[in-house]
Order: C-alpha cells, then sequence, then structure tokens
C-alpha cells in the first residue's frame, strides 16, 4: 500500500473521530503555542533591556563609591563607602591614557516646588562632561557648562518625566522652580531616555551643576559616582585595570580591598543576557510540559484506537494486507495528528504575539527558528508516540482479531 493511500486513509479515519482527535490535538496545541510565546516575550525584553544599556554607551565605565556586586542582571550594592572624591576624577583624567573623559555626581532625593505643585523626584548633580558620557542631549534649551560648575550657579535642567510632574505641558526653559528651599532656574529639558535595566524611569530626575548640588544642596564633599568613557578602540578592561590601578594608589589602600566598584555596561549586557536566557529556558521547560503531555495524550488515543478497530485491522490482513501496511498507517495517524496539532500551535502562538505587541503588553520579538524546532519536534513527536500501538497493531493476528 503506498505512503499517499496511507496518509489519505489516516486523514479519513482522523475525520470521522473528530472530538476525539480534537481532544488529542489540544496538548499539542497549548505546548507549542505557549513555547513560541515565552520565546517571543523573553527574546524581546532581553533586547529592550539590552537597547537600554546600551544607550548609555557601550563604552561606558562607572566608578561607585560602594561595594557591589553583580548578580541578576544588576549590579546590588552590598557596603557604602565616602571615599570619592573630585581629586579623584582630575587623577583618572590625568593618570589613565586610556580614558577619554571623566566626570563626578551625586544623587539625592529632593522635594521640587512650582506654583503650588509639590513634587519628589531625583537629584543629579553632575559634571558638565557627564552628560556627553552618558549620552544625554537637550531636547529644549541647553545643558550647563563649566563657567556654571565653577560658580556654583543655581540652575537646572529637567529630565522628561520630571518637567511633565511639575509643569503640567507649560513652558520648561526660563521657568524658577525651587529645590528644597533654594530657589533655580531653568534653563534646558533633556530628551527621554526610557527605564534603565532594574526598570527605574531615567527620565524622573533633575541636573544641576555637581558643585551646586555638593555645596548648596547636599552639603557633602564626596562623589556617589564617577562616570568614565574609554577611548575609542580601548577595550575597556584595559581602561578598567587603569582607573583601578590610579584609585588604588590614590586612597593609599596598599593589601587592603577596594573601598570603591568598577563596572561596564558591557558587563550589564552579559549579565542580563545570562538572567534572562536562564528565565526564559525555565519558562519554556514548564510550557513544554504541555507539549509532553499532548504526546502522552496521543499515545493514549492510538492505543485506543488499535483496541477499537481490532476487526478492521483484521479483515484487512485477511484481504492481503501485510503488517507494513497497518504499522505504517498508524504511524502516519499519530504524525498527522502532531503536525496538525504543530501547525495549528505555530498559528495560535504567531497570533499570540500579535495581540502581546498590539495591546502593548511586551515587546516581543518572532523566534522563527524556535518556532520551526518546535514543529519539527512535535512531529517526532507525533512518530515516536505512533510507533508502539503501531507495532502493537501490526502484530495482531487476523484469526484473533476478526474474533474479537
Amino acid at each position: 500500500m503506498s505512503w499517499l493511500a496511507n496518509s489519505a486513509l489516516s486523514v479519513e479515519v482522523l475525520a470521522g473521530h473528530r472530538l476525539r482527535t480534537a481532544l488529542s490535538l489540544s496538548g499539542i496545541v497549548i505546548g507549542v503555542a505557549s513555547v513560541i510565546i515565552m520565546i517571543a516575550v523573553g527574546m524581546g525584553a532581553e533586547r529592550k533591556v539590552i537597547e537600554r544599556i546600551e544607550a548609555m554607551g557601550t563604552n561606558l565605565i562607572v566608578v561607585t563609591a560602594d561595594q557591589t556586586r553583580k548578580s541578576g542582571g544588576t549590579v546590588r550594592r552590598i557596603q557604602s563607602a565616602k571615599t570619592l572624591k573630585r581629586s579623584d576624577v582630575r587623577a583618572i583624567m590625568a593618570r589613565c591614557p586610556s580614558v577619554h573623559k571623566a566626570a563626578g555626581s551625586i544623587r539625592r532625593s529632593i522635594i521640587l516646588r512650582y506654583k503650588g505643585n509639590t513634587i519628589k523626584t531625583t537629584l543629579v548633580g553632575l559634571e558638565p562632561d557627564g552628560f556627553s558620557i552618558c549620552r544625554l542631549v537637550p531636547e529644549s534649551g541647553r545643558l550647563h557648562g563649566e563657567a556654571e560648575e565653577r560658580s556654583r550657579r543655581r540652575v537646572v535642567v529637567f529630565a522628561p518625566t520630571a518637567a511633565r510632574k511639575t509643569f503640567e505641558g507649560a513652558t520648561v526653559v526660563g521657568e524658577a522652580v525651587r529645590l528644597g528651599r533654594q530657589p533655580f532656574r531653568t534653563i534646558g529639558l533633556t530628551a527621554p531616555k526610557g527605564a534603565d535595566s532594574n526598570g527605574t524611569d531615567m527620565d524622573d530626575r533633575v541636573f544641576v551643576p555637581l558643585t551646586t548640588a555638593m555645596r548648596r544642596l547636599a552639603n557633602v564633599d564626596y562623589l556617589d559616582t564617577i562616570f568614565a568613557q574609554a577611548a575609542d578602540g580601548v577595550p575597556l578592561p584595559v581602561a578598567e585595570a587603569e582607573i583601578k590601578t590610579v584609585l588604588r594608589q590614590k586612597h593609599r589602600l596598599g593589601n587592603r580591598a577596594d573601598d570603591f566598584s568598577v563596572y561596564n555596561q558591557l558587563d550589564l549586557i552579559r549579565l542580563h543576557k545570562e538572567t534572562a536566557r536562564s528565565l526564559t529556558l525555565l519558562i519554556v521547560t514548564v510550557a513544554a510540559l504541555s507539549w509532553v503531555v499532548g504526546g502522552v495524550g496521543i499515545l493514549a488515543v492510538m492505543l485506543m484506537a488499535v483496541r477499537e478497530r481490532r476487526p478492521e485491522i483484521g479483515l484487512r490482513r485477511a484481504l492481503g494486507a501485510r503488517a507494513g501496511d497497518v504499522l505504517w498507517q498508524f504511524v502516519f495517524e499519530a504524525v498527522i495528528l502532531a503536525l496538525t496539532g504543530a501547525v495549528s500551535g505555530l498559528m495560535l502562538g504567531l497570533l499570540g504575539i500579535w495581540i502581546t505587541h498590539a495591546t502593548g503588553w511586551g515587546p516581543t520579538l518572532i523566534p522563527w527558528p524556535a518556532a520551526f524546532l518546535a514543529v519539527g519536534a512535535s512531529i517526532l513527536l507525533g512518530f515516536a508516540c505512533g510507533v508502539y500501538p503501531a507495532i502493537k497493531a501490526s502484530r495482531l493476528s487476523p484469526v484473533v482479531a476478526l474474533k474479537l
């Protein structure tokens, strides 16, 4: 009996038991669709976070006055310190040939007042070079410069979220606001940056000259962070090593542990990729359980079919059908079940990806390799689950089968 005839007969048999066929397909459909959607959402989220990190610059090096640990795709503080000074920034610029620019920064929560509006936002004291290092550009107005840094001028640059909450759509540039109890004049608005790798809104902050923040607002003589930019063509580990050497000498640490932490954006990208892939693998493994259950369902349905169709099998064998014909018919039925379920799951998964993207629930990327792999694996699963029932059917004696 030809393969084409076997396939036609299998389709006819499956169409004759529509409810049973639909129930046996459900596990494969749900499993394939779940795997595709989960991978798409995971890949989309990973790409979105990496884009946010890269938006700050792939040659960015960050020095913090804390001891930190890199885990879970983020940098976590484990011990605070007050050891970074403005002189450290000058030392890095003077003694690190692999560093193109460096800028000090402090960060504090602050209350901002404007015409009766009172909001809580993040104050960032930043040296002028910090804007170019962190890829912050003005959308309107301008950024503060060296003259305002030296004279401790009370000028402020808003990020979009802080501006929206404060001015509620009104003009930003030229307005007078109060940071704490100090009056400041607004000189600019930065372009939006979005959220960082931790999900924190990087647009909910205001920028003032570093000296103004340290002396007029925070009253401190130390830095929280130093942002450094590696020179073009210089590997980040080389620039990092130079910065560590200079800071250890400057802080006279000797054999003691670092009182600062140094990391770069590539570290964060690599850590986040590893974490995202582990999480995606876990989710996909859980979703794949439904796919495996679908294979077990095909096995159960095929065993039931062999039991119910014993008279048919006996009649075919008595009329001259070979054992191989019976075997391949049941294998074809199992494979057709799995293939139909896989294709239906693929279509359902693509529909789910489109709905997720259209409704704005999250970023997605269509994982075509994973989709075709899921379809191929489903066909192999159907073949594997159909072999045992097919062998059992092919070994039935025509005499015994007809008696039953």
